[in-house]
């Protein structure tokens, strides 16, 4: 009864949040039916579960950006993963949104990457009869693949939120935009950009692929000359314009958003990071390397299927759909020793 009341009062403080902010006690609930813990709130279970996967782990060993740096400072998919949860806790605690779904939606949008980064998942898009795109396998491993096959059973807004984060090449809010079923999904969404566009800035001038004099100038000017400016910008500028829509309670749907001029000066950010980081990188000696890993694991397990591990070959899935779900879930190092392994 004392454990009851813990859950309670902190579904009370909830009440205390933005209107427009989802309330765990209101959930849509989760795939299937299961006693409420006696202590923590929904969204603070799903974030626990998540955290414990075995997918979540596996991102300390997986590209964001550069494949097998020399050094131990580039970001992981791990911690890019930790620094969008921070930014948008941050956000979300500045709008008096739901700290604890915002922090799970955070932590889980990516526990469906490729290993060796947005390479993997170009050859696994291209090699699936049914196409990749790693939020929807995130989606994937949450409901099905983790805890052998039965999923981690998480809450609807957190399912929507890793669901829709994705943004592929369009502009930062441009035409193509996909909506998030909560606004603290829409905050994850924008806070992933955030990251990525400052740490993987920091990560070119770290491996000398760019410098500091390459960096748009209508960008700098705008957003500042280093990285902690830039995300303190970013972020005040969020709060500042998504407050007011938060606020009016005229408005049916609230968005996140940015000012125009900052709005402005992060797409251009971005852009420089597709023109001078991204797209020269597909073309490098790691990459082609990392291409021919995953493609050559890939049509290993796809001609021995009695070779995948259990937790695959027993699915009543395709051969394709499980090796897929194999290759999507190992590490960089792991797919390199399996192709070394294939290869003697």
């Amino acid at each position: 009864m004392v454990y009851l009341e813990v859950r309670q009062r902190t579904e009370e403080t909830e009440e205390s949040l933005s209107p427009c902010a989802s309330r765990s006690s209101l959930s849509r609930g989760r795939l299937r039916w299961e006693e409420p813990c006696p202590i923590r709130t929904a969204f603070q279970r799903d974030r626990d579960r998540i955290v414990h996967c075995n997918a979540f782990r596996r991102l300390k060993h997986k590209t964001q950006v550069f494949i097998a740096p020399l050094g131990d400072h580039y970001v992981t998919r791990l911690t890019h993963t930790l620094e969008v949860s921070q930014i948008a806790r941050t956000i979300s605690r500045a709008l008096n949104l739901n700290e604890d779904l915002t922090e799970a939606v955070a932590l889980g949008h990516d526990l469906g990457h490729t290993p060796f980064g947005h390479v993997g998942e170009d050859v696994l898009n291209e090699l699936s009869p049914d196409g990749f795109r790693h939020n929807e396998q995130s989606l994937r491993v949450v409901d099905l693949l983790e805890k052998d096959g039965h999923g981690l059973n998480l809450t609807w807004e957190v399912r929507d939120g890793i669901l829709n984060h994705s943004k592929s090449d369009i502009d930062i809010l441009g035409e193509g935009w996909t909506g998030v079923g909560t606004i603290e999904g829409q905050v994850v969404k924008m806070s992933d950009i955030v990251a990525y566009i400052n740490h993987d800035v920091a990560d070119a001038l770290r491996a000398h692929v760019i410098t500091e004099n390459d960096l748009p100038d209508s960008a700098v000017r705008v957003l500042g000359h280093s990285s902690s400016l830039r995300i303190n910008t970013l972020v005040c500028d969020i709060v500042n314009c998504s407050l007011a829509t938060i606020e009016n309670a005229n408005l049916a749907r609230p968005t996140v958003g940015m000012s125009p001029q900052v709005l402005q000066a992060a797409n251009s950010l971005r852009e420089f990071l597709f023109d001078k980081v991204y797209n020269p990188s597909l073309a490098s000696k790691e990459t082609e390397r990392a291409g021919e890993i995953v493609r050559l694991v890939y049509s290993c397990f796809l001609k021995h299927e009695d070779k995948l591990p259990e937790e695959y070959s027993l699915r009543e899935d395709s051969v394709q759909r499980k090796v897929v779900d194999h290759v999507a879930g190992m590490t960089d190092q792991y797919a390199s020793r399996m192709a070394e392994m294939i290869s003697d």
